[in-house]
């Protein structure tokens, strides 16, 4: 204790040092705090953005359908299924769905598409499309023949809310499926890929365009949180009629997206690495300075039975200090101006239509979690102790009677 007094009060011998140090720790920390928030939180927004959209947080799909979808690949008796489904925990919300590619027609261009049967009910809690029809309507319960469509599919094809498109595909039993259909509403996710190539169609209408004989091709899971997916698909896998059937997580639905994520994720940890070693070369001359200045002290102390020992810990406690009052006041920091980021959000200005394109929302809010409260600061801190050493190393080294010389 009495080591720790006399290292503390060494701190102000030169305070304008000492402040800059711990100024520096302090911004640093804080800045590693709000960034790491920032990114877990825009990482839950990209990938919330795109399981809303269209892959859910885990699907139920036949065996091989998610590598090669067939119209033949199907779930039979889904009910089963749902009735499992109320079992598991933390669920928010379960859909079914059905595809199929057809060659859309309107009164004069044709073009693929993707056809998703959904239930409409079911479908406002488990997807986003529903909040982005732009003009129109969305599906209910008691429609027929009638379909919403992305905003370039329906440029493309020249329709509008009230004109019919005619549909031409494969049945499920290898029959021409044709159907003509009313445009009911037009959706814009901002997803170009998504808002060009898919119409949704009443699950019950598209059962009997497509012969699915109560079949479907989907079950898509939300969950309250993202976390709660993997084990919500590790219950699903225990289910009897789930262990013959494929049971998917979103990672595993989109890879590329998983694989943005640890890229960037990379990219930032370099750019935090970098600003770490800035902050351990202040406290690096900080000590090299120290010690240069309080040589003669050093010789003194040593003459009279002082070992240098002793001297080495006295120095890294005054780097313990100095970092550990850095590293409180950049938490502090941190944590507030996370806090009023995540209450308010941060607009993306000019990149909000860029960002769009990914499904991501035009204000992105940070996340402050235990992980982003504690890594940045903990990385400082080891860094910085462990860089007070390089020069702290060398009082050992130093004889009594050239050091009262200097």
């Amino acid at each position: 204790m009495n080591d720790l007094l006399l290292a503390w009060r060494n701190i102000w011998r030169n305070p304008r040092r000492s402040i800059l140090t711990i100024l520096a720790i302090a911004f640093a920390t804080a800045l590693l705090v709000f960034m790491l928030s920032f990114q877990f939180g825009a990482y839950d927004d990209m990938i919330d953005s795109s399981v809303r959209l269209s892959t859910g947080h885990v699907q139920i799909v036949a065996p091989g359908y998610h590598q090669r979808p067939e119209m033949r690949k199907v779930i039979d008796n889904p009910e089963e299924l749902l009735q499992e489904a109320t079992m598991l925990s933390n669920v928010d919300a379960v859909s079914l769905r059905s595809e199929a590619f057809v060659l859309a027609s309107g009164e004069k261009r044709s073009r693929g598409v993707m056809v998703t049967g959904v239930a409409p009910h079911h479908e406002s809690k488990i997807s986003s499309v529903p909040q982005q029809i732009k003009k129109g309507r969305y599906l209910t319960e008691g429609d027929g023949a009638a379909g919403v469509i992305g905003a370039l599919a329906a440029q493309h094809l020249q329709l509008d809310v009230g004109d019919e498109c005619v549909l031409l595909g494969s049945g499920r039993d290898g029959s021409i499926a044709a159907a003509v259909v009313e445009i009911v509403g037009i959706f814009k996710s901002g997803v170009d890929e998504f808002d060009r190539s898919i119409m949704q169609l009443p699950l019950a209408e598209f059962d009997t365009i497509f012969s699915m004989e109560g079949a479907v091709h989907r079950l898509i899971f939300t969950f309250a949180h993202l976390s709660d997916s993997q084990a919500g698909a590790a219950q699903l896998r225990q289910g009897e009629r789930a262990r013959k059937l494929q049971v998917l997580t979103w990672e595993e639905l989109t890879p590329g997206l998983k694989q943005s994520i640890e890229l960037d994720l990379i990219s930032g940890i370099i750019m935090y690495f970098i600003l770490v070693i800035v902050v351990a070369f202040s406290i690096l001359n900080t000590f090299f300075m120290a010690i240069f200045e309080r040589k003669k002290e050093f010789g003194v102390l040593m003459s009279i039975g002082m070992k240098p020992r002793r001297l080495v810990v006295l120095m890294l406690l005054e780097s313990f200090s100095m970092t550990t009052v850095g590293l409180v006041l950049g938490i502090l920091c941190g944590i507030i101006i996370t806090l009023v980021a995540a209450r308010y959000g941060i607009s993306m200005g000019d990149s909000a239509e860029f960002m769009a394109q990914y499904g991501m929302p035009e204000r992105l809010y940070p996340k402050l979690t235990l992980l982003s409260v504690t890594v940045g600061p903990l990385l400082i801190f080891v860094v910085t102790l462990l860089t007070a050493l390089i020069p702290v190393l060398r009082i050992p080294s130093l004889r009594p009677v050239e050091a009262l010389r200097s």
